[in-house]
């Protein structure tokens, strides 16, 4: 499937990219979220005649991002779960509890906004966490979870 892709998408391309993907990938995520259009001849056309406007949209998510991230740098947040005694965590913290402590902390940030590779976390102890705000703009944060008293 030939698609036009209206915004950065990370492994993928940048504004205004003709690329090539799978069909259900094209039809299931990246047309119904906004992120691309078909490549067919009246799209094209009319891509190239809002591209400024693409552009300038871009240039401000990316700015609004940038200046979140200033928020972000070297921020940690401290979760207390339900442990034993040897800091195995009775259940695990995972990416919702990590944006809800960071927003309960005043910093505006959503679940899909957080990146765990490893999994959720399932034991006490410090751990550093991505934090992905933008195709371009990333930062690791300090999630510190303690045992409940």
């Amino acid at each position: 499937m030939k698609l036009i892709l209206l915004q950065k998408v990370v492994n993928l391309g940048g504004l205004g990219d003709t690329v090539v993907v799978k069909p259900g990938y094209g039809r299931n995520y990246l047309v119904p979220a906004g992120k691309a259009v078909p490549a067919t001849a009246s799209n094209v056309a009319q891509f190239e005649a809002k591209r400024a406007e693409y552009e300038a949209k871009a240039n401000d998510v990316l700015s609004a991002a940038q200046s979140r991230l200033a928020g972000f740098e070297e921020a940690s947040v401290t979760i207390s779960a339900n442990a034993s005694t040897e800091g195995k965590l009775f259940g695990s913290v995972g990416t919702r509890d990590i944006a809800e402590a960071f927003t309960a902390a005043g910093k505006k940030l959503e679940k899909s906004e957080v990146v765990m590779g490893e999994g959720p976390i399932r034991r006490t102890g410090e751990f550093e966490v991505t934090i992905h705000l933008h195709a371009d703009v990333e930062t690791k944060v300090k999630v510190i979870v303690v045992p409940e008293a």
